[in-house]
C-alpha cells in the first residue's frame, strides 16, 4: 500500500511540474506574439492654410500692331523673338496716300480761309463759308489718319510674338505684327467661392514652373472678379508675376499657391498615415497607454508638409499614433512599444 502511495504521489507531482511548464511556454509564446509598434505623439500648432491652383502664363498686355484702313506695306522692321521699346517705330506703310491727302487738305484748307474772309465783310452766305468749313474738316481729319498710319509703332515695351506680312505685301484683317508686354506676366486661375472673403488685392502666392523645377517665383494678386459663376461655383482671380529677368513665359505651365490664413491644427508624421484598400480613405491606429492597445481612427487630411499631414478630423491632440508596425494590427489589438 505505501508503495502505490508513493508511485500516485511522484505521478501527481511530475502532471504538476508539466503543467506548469506547459502554461509557463504559452505565457511566452503569447508574450512573443504581440505586434511590436513605434508611436510618436500628436501635436496641435498652428498651421498656414493654403491651397493649389493650375493654370497657363499669358502675357499682361497683347497689341495687335495693325493701321486703320488697309495699306501697302514698305517695310517690317523688326521678326518674330526681337524685343521692342514703347514708341519704337515697327512698319513703314506706303505714303502715297498722304502725299495726295496733303495736297487736298491745303486747298480746302485756303478755300476756307478765302469764304470766312469774304463772310467777314458780306462777300459770301453763312451757309457758303460752313460748307467750306466742313470740307476742311474732312481733309484734316483724313490727312491726320493717314499721317497716323504712315509708321505703325510699340505701345509698350515687349517682344514680338507674331508677324503676318512681308515688305510689298496689302495689309488684310490679320494684324501686321503681335507685340506682348512681359514685364510684368499673369495666370488666371479660377477659385471656389469658399474663398471669395479670404481672397484680397496685393496677397502674396508663389508660383512654380515645370520649366523652373522647384524654384518658386513670387506673384501676388492683382485683380479679383466682383461676381461668382454659375456654372462651375468659382470666381476668377488675376495673379501677376514681376518677372524682371523675363524668364517667365506666355504659354508656361503653372502651379499657383495661396495662402490664406491661418488654424491651430493637428499634425502627425505622415508615416502614421494609412490608406484603406479599395478607397480613398485614410486612417491611423491610435495608442491607448492604459491598456497597451490601439484602435483604428478614420481621418480627414489637410496639407502635406514634407513629412507631416495636417489632420483635420480623427486624432486630438497629444494622443499617439503608430508609425511603424501598423501592416499587423488591428482594431483593439494588444501591442508591444518598441522603444
Amino acid at each position: 500500500m505505501e508503495r502505490v502511495l508513493k508511485s500516485l504521489l511522484i505521478v501527481c507531482l511530475a502532471a504538476g511540474v508539466a503543467s506548469c511548464s506547459g502554461e509557463r511556454k504559452k505565457a511566452d509564446a503569447e508574450e512573443v506574439s504581440l505586434p511590436k509598434v513605434v508611436v510618436e505623439t500628436a501635436l496641435r500648432r498652428p498651421v498656414t492654410q493654403q491651397i493649389v491652383f493650375t493654370g497657363t502664363v499669358e502675357a499682361y498686355v497683347v497689341n495687335n500692331i495693325a493701321p486703320q484702313q488697309a495699306r501697302r506695306i514698305l517695310e517690317v522692321l523688326v521678326d518674330v523673338g526681337d524685343r521692342v521699346k514703347a514708341g519704337q517705330t515697327l512698319v513703314k506703310l506706303d505714303n502715297s496716300s498722304l502725299i495726295q491727302a496733303e495736297a487736298q487738305l491745303e486747298n480746302a484748307k485756303i478755300e476756307y480761309e478765302r469764304a470766312e474772309e469774304l463772310y467777314q465783310f458780306g462777300g459770301t452766305s453763312k451757309s457758303d463759308r460752313d460748307a467750306r468749313k466742313l470740307t476742311y474738316d474732312v481733309a484734316k481729319s483724313t490727312y491726320d489718319n493717314l499721317m497716323e498710319n504712315t509708321t505703325l509703332i510699340s505701345p509698350v515695351d515687349g517682344f514680338v510674338s507674331a508677324r503676318n506680312y512681308d515688305n510689298g505685301d496689302m495689309t488684310g484683317s490679320d494684324p501686321v505684327l503681335v507685340v506682348e508686354q512681359i514685364r510684368p506676366v499673369k495666370i488666371m486661375i479660377n477659385v471656389s467661392e469658399g474663398l471669395f472673403s479670404k481672397v484680397k488685392l496685393g496677397m502674396k502666392v508663389y508660383v512654380t514652373l515645370d520649366s523652373y523645377g522647384d524654384e518658386q517665383f513670387e506673384g501676388k494678386v492683382t485683380r479679383i472678379a466682383p461676381t461668382i459663376d454659375n456654372a462651375t461655383r468659382t470666381f476668377q482671380v488675376e495673379i501677376s508675376i514681376e518677372n524682371r529677368d523675363e524668364r517667365v513665359r506666355p504659354g508656361m505651365f503653372a502651379r499657383v499657391t495661396m495662402p490664406y490664413g491661418v488654424e491651430n491644427n493637428v499634425v502627425i508624421p505622415d508615416r502614421a498615415v494609412n490608406k484603406l484598400m479599395g478607397s480613398g480613405d485614410r486612417y491611423v491606429y491610435i495608442y491607448n497607454p492604459a491598456d497597451s492597445t490601439v484602435r483604428y481612427s478614420k481621418v480627414e487630411l489637410g496639407r502635406r508638409m514634407d513629412t507631416e499631414y495636417e489632420i483635420l478630423s480623427g486624432v486630438e491632440d497629444k494622443e499617439q499614433v503608430v508609425v511603424l508596425g501598423q501592416t499587423a494590427l488591428t482594431n483593439g489589438a494588444k501591442v508591444e512599444l518598441n522603444k
